[in-house]
């Protein structure tokens, strides 16, 4: 019948915005085809892009650590927990990221939201923070003494509160631009988290420790 819909169109549609989204969330662009199908110059392709921007985000990075030499020096002990540190806020992040992306994605959080959202995020990333403040505080006296279990600890709070709140913002941010959530991918949101928790790390580190 003309104008009927069958169920089959409607799971065919659903899958394809499925996977389009875990492809960006990769990040990977979309295929066209099946990954069984595609063939090894396509799927590089659609890769190397994302792939190169990540490795220059990550310049910065490097840049950020080169940049306190003299404070790396001082105290070797802290580039045993650059990273844990750098890790928890990109994963932080993650988590956040994907709890927006869905929300939008359902309907369940506009526009209009994101100061309650972010209001809320500082809350529950503090407290999150916190915890894990608390065992690589302990991990720190240990390898370094109470220094740099303070150092430590208090950049855990911030990299973890920073990760999330970027995370959240960025499915806005995209959102507001007509651009798909989805796009906020876990790798672009990590690179991010970890060219500020190196500067905040090593900042940190510089003024506790007088240089």
């Amino acid at each position: 019948m003309a104008g009927v819909v069958h169920v089959d169109d409607i799971l065919d549609v659903v899958q394809k915005e499925t996977t389009e989204d875990f492809h960006k969330m990769a990040p990977v662009v979309s295929l066209g085809t099946s990954l069984k199908k595609a063939s090894v110059g396509l799927l590089y392709r659609k890769r190397v892009t994302w792939l190169l921007v990540l490795v220059f985000m990550n310049v910065f990075s490097g840049a950020g650590i080169a940049a306190f030499e003299d404070t790396i020096a001082a105290s070797i002990a802290l580039v045993f927990f650059l990273p844990l540190l750098v890790d928890s806020g990109g994963n932080a992040g993650s988590q956040a990221a994907t709890l927006m992306i869905r929300s939008i994605a359902l309907g369940d959080v506009k526009i209009k939201d994101w100061l309650k959202m972010f209001t809320k995020e500082i809350s529950v990333s503090f407290f999150l923070g916190l915890t894990m403040a608390v065992g690589v505080a302990l991990l720190g006296a240990l390898r370094g003494g109470t220094e740099i279990a303070m150092i430590v600890a208090v950049t855990m709070v911030l990299v973890v509160m920073l990760g999330s709140l970027i995370g959240m913002s960025l499915p806005f941010i995209l959102n507001k631009l007509k651009m798909d959530p989805a796009t906020a991918s876990a790798p672009l949101i990590t690179s991010i988290a970890d060219i500020c928790g190196v500067l905040i790390y090593f900042s940190i580190a510089t003024w506790f420790l007088g240089l």
